[in-house]
């Protein structure tokens, strides 16, 4: 009876162990990781793809992970009196009350300091560049994140310093069409993404953040079309190949459905009535405010994304045994 008790306890113990453990690694954002695989474009885009390029790829990637990951901890610790009254935030580890204020802080702080260290023993170029993406993101917490349109160009800039990290981390030049276009994108995500908050905030009337409260959908809208225009002509550029200083082959233009698909897929889940359907007022969207959601979810995003990857690993392929120019 007496070792049935015992088993008993430790048990419950093993169980919750674990659930502490998930509930520490939950507050980090995993999900949210999938955001810092903007790094590996470098060396795809300069088809400089080997195994050290891969390798310093990797380092840089789990490095931005860390770091995005110690700032979603602050964010968590900033915001959780707020996050405590939201329908879904509320659910997050440190508003939970699942993992406690200075453990998260530590945590962060470990993260911060780790990631930074890395980066600059392995390059000093890379070193700078996570610097500049800490202090953008202390910016954004502080002040940025409530101030429109700066708030969204704060998101783009993070993913564009994602970018150039990623080629600092392979020594890699980066083609003009390929930063611009790398903006364009950001810009683009970072606007449907705010779309997608302040139509769900107005379905579920629930108060919106100030933020959101200066922004319209009639201003987002005509906002997303101006940037998907820069977006699709700038990748068209880029693809057209070395004549006007972007890929290495123009045989890239054979991606450019992807990509178009990619951003009509997009708009498409993030289209209010796709959000929300008047006919039975069930919501059916939602995720296009996580961007991370969509890519992990939606099955023709996913096939879109790995089609793109494919197709340029074989026009790689083909350029390297000098089959194509």
């Amino acid at each position: 009876m007496e070792y049935k008790q015992t088993s008993l306890k430790e048990k419950l113990l093993e169980i919750a162990f674990i659930r502490l453990i998930s509930a520490h690694i939950k507050a980090l954002r995993p999900r949210q990781w999938t955001k810092n695989l903007v790094v590996f474009a470098a060396p795809l885009f300069a088809f400089n793809i080997n195994l050290q390029s891969l390798q310093e790829s990797l380092l840089c990637f789990v490095l931005f992970c860390e770091l995005s990951s110690s700032f979603y901890l602050i964010n968590d610790i900033a915001d959780v009196k707020s996050d405590r009254q939201h329908p879904v935030k509320c659910q997050r580890p440190i508003a939970a009350g699942l993992v406690s204020i200075p453990v998260a802080l530590g945590m962060s702080l470990v993260l911060l300091s780790s990631s930074i260290t890395v980066g600059w023993l392995q390059s000093q170029v890379l070193g700078k560049t996570l610097i500049a993406y800490a202090i953008l993101q202390i910016a954004y917490n502080l002040r940025l994140k409530r101030l429109v349109i700066l708030d969204i160009g704060a998101i783009a800039t993070g993913f564009v310093l994602r970018a150039y990290a990623g080629a600092a981390a392979t020594d890699i030049v980066l083609s003009p069409w390929f930063v611009i276009c790398t903006a364009m994108l950001a810009l683009f995500l970072a606007i449907e993404k705010r779309k997608a908050e302040l139509r769900l905030t107005q379905i579920k009337g629930s108060k919106p953040r100030a933020v959101l409260k200066r922004y319209s959908l009639e201003l987002l809208s005509r906002m997303e079309n101006v940037v998907t225009t820069g977006t699709i002509l700038t990748y068209a550029l880029w693809s057209s190949g070395p004549q006007v200083r972007g890929a290495s082959t123009p045989w890239m233009l054979i991606t450019l459905p992807f990509a178009l698909y990619g951003i009509f897929r997009y708009q498409f889940l993030t289209d209010p009535q796709e959000i929300y359907n008047n006919d039975t007022g069930v919501e059916q969207g939602g995720s296009s405010e996580r961007p991370e959601e969509i890519l992990l979810r939606d099955l023709p995003i996913l096939l879109t994304v790995s089609g793109w990857v494919v197709t340029c690993v074989v026009i790689l392929w083909l350029k390297k045994e000098g089959m194509i120019q």
